[in-house]
């Protein structure tokens, strides 16, 4: 249940969002997918139930979805015309709303291309390629 009262009526929208990969604005960009987890688990001591919860390791998985002429103006930027051979760089999604509220950015920290795959069928009037990222942290709320 929402408690929250309707401010404007306005929630973030996709043509709310700006994607900068390697600090360059994507107009091609269909879709962006990030998350990060962690492990975190009870630990036990006397009796049956927990008496405290350890965490452990923060893993983060990313991916694009470009359209198929951003793929190429982006593989052109590398030397064997690759994307996994393009290095590292860091990714920042801004949510930029139309009133005047607080811009925030995530920033998905030193992410390199590991897959491109790109397949195309009868009746395709474009085509849009997912790409998974290897990325090693997400900075969640900047402002």
């Amino acid at each position: 249940m929402n408690i929250i009262p309707l401010i404007n009526g306005n929630l973030y929208e996709w043509a709310d969002i700006t994607v900068l990969v390697g600090g360059a604005p994507m107009t091609g960009i269909r879709g962006v997918k990030y998350s990060d987890k962690q492990d975190v688990v009870n630990i036990y001591g006397a009796g049956r139930y927990p008496v405290g919860r350890g965490k452990g390791r923060i893993t983060c998985e990313a991916s694009l979805k470009l359209l198929l002429d951003e793929v190429r103006s982006l593989a052109s930027s590398s030397t064997t015309g690759r994307l996994q051979d393009l290095g590292v760089f860091d990714i920042q999604v801004s949510y930029i709303p139309d009133e005047s509220g607080k811009i925030v950015h995530d920033v998905i920290h030193d992410c390199q291309f590991s897959e491109v795959e790109i397949d195309w069928s009868e009746g395709d009037t474009s085509k849009e390629v997912d790409i998974p990222l290897v990325c090693s942290r997400i900075e969640w709320g900047k402002l």
